[in-house]
């Protein structure tokens, strides 16, 4: 039984901006111990003073997930100071719009070191101390991605699929172990984050996420929901379910959709400018926050996410009313 989310500790990596940001924060909220992991320092600072004011504790540790021992490091420096980790989140990562033909080798690379070995590297740093107690929790922040593939992020997808693989084998091996530490993973849609503003492009115009948009606090409230209700995999939105499902029953109709309109649906009408500086390979400076620049156009609510919190409810309420249904037809 998992704790509630006041009681818990819990790492976020990718903290300082985007969904990592949101879910750090809403953990705070609700009176959570956080360890909050990214590169750059001063938005991680910005982040444990939200937490530390919403009444929470932070513990910042600034470092790059694709560095191994770092990482076992920071999950040491959580346990000796909270005593144990309850819940681990991995969300970080960066990518690089471009057509596969004109993405270099190092891009590749880079992009797998962080967004995969990043999320390996999370996860054996967790299960290094979950495993001795029996007890814990890790949260993979998946994509639609993970199983639909979309034209000019050959690099992110692949990765996304390549955690979505880690996770699958992973969770068949503590099955057999029969260890009780859970390992689930949410396959996201489109979100509202700085990403758009900071990854390496190769396009004429500036990225944007696929429409529809939501905000990164969707993601968050999934994340809180599943840290007290463990399950084996969410999909969020019904952008992610329609994705998912296409993929699985015609996917080369898929293909033939997302060759016509994949291309212009992840570029916007303002043109990039020249020199745009990208977060591929070193942190930028600054701390941009949960959101990106797309907030007007971004939902707030997933009505999907909101009839998995409350399937028990629903189907009561269901069922109730089909019980009275049947009273009232027995009684005319």
């Amino acid at each position: 039984m998992a704790r509630r989310i006041g009681e818990q500790v819990v790492v976020v990596t990718g903290a300082s901006s985007g969904v990592g940001r949101a879910v750090a924060r809403a953990f705070g909220a609700r009176g959570a111990r956080v360890g909050v992991l990214a590169r750059t320092q001063e938005a991680l600072e910005h982040c444990a003073a939200e937490i530390r004011r919403s009444g929470g504790d932070a513990l910042v540790l600034p470092l790059d997930v694709t560095d191994a021992a770092a990482v076992e490091r920071a999950a040491d420096e959580v346990v000796a100071r909270w005593g144990r980790i309850d819940t681990w989140v991995n969300d970080a990562m960066v990518s690089v719009f471009s057509p596969a033909k004109e993405t270099t080798a190092a891009e590749f690379r880079r992009v797998a070191e962080v967004n995969y070995l990043g999320y390996v590297h999370g996860t054996l740093a967790a299960l290094k101390h979950m495993l001795p107690r029996d007890e814990g929790h890790i949260i993979q922040i998946g994509s639609a991605l993970a199983y639909r593939s979309i034209p000019l992020q050959s690099a992110y997808c692949a990765s996304k699929a390549a955690i979505r693989g880690f996770t699958d084998s992973l969770r068949c091996e503590l099955r057999h172990d029969r260890s009780r530490v859970r390992i689930s993973m949410l396959q996201l849609p489109a979100v509202n984050t700085p990403q758009f503003d900071v990854v390496r492009s190769r396009l004429p115009n500036r990225p944007q996420p696929v429409p529809p948009i939501y905000q990164p606090e969707v993601i968050a409230r999934a994340a809180l929901f599943v840290a007290e209700h463990p399950r084996r995999e969410r999909w969020i939105g019904w952008s992610t379910v329609k994705a998912i499902v296409a993929q699985r029953l015609a996917p080369g109709l898929v293909d033939r959709y997302l060759a016509r309109a994949g291309y212009s649906a992840q570029q916007t009408d303002e043109p990039v400018a020249p020199g745009r500086p990208d977060n591929v390979d070193a942190p930028l400076p600054g701390d941009r926050g949960a959101h990106g620049g797309f907030d007007a156009r971004a939902r707030r609510r997933s009505s999907e996410l909101f009839l998995t919190r409350h399937r028990g409810a629903l189907a009561a309420g269901a069922a109730a009313a089909a019980a009275l249904g049947l009273v009232a037809w027995r009684s005319a």
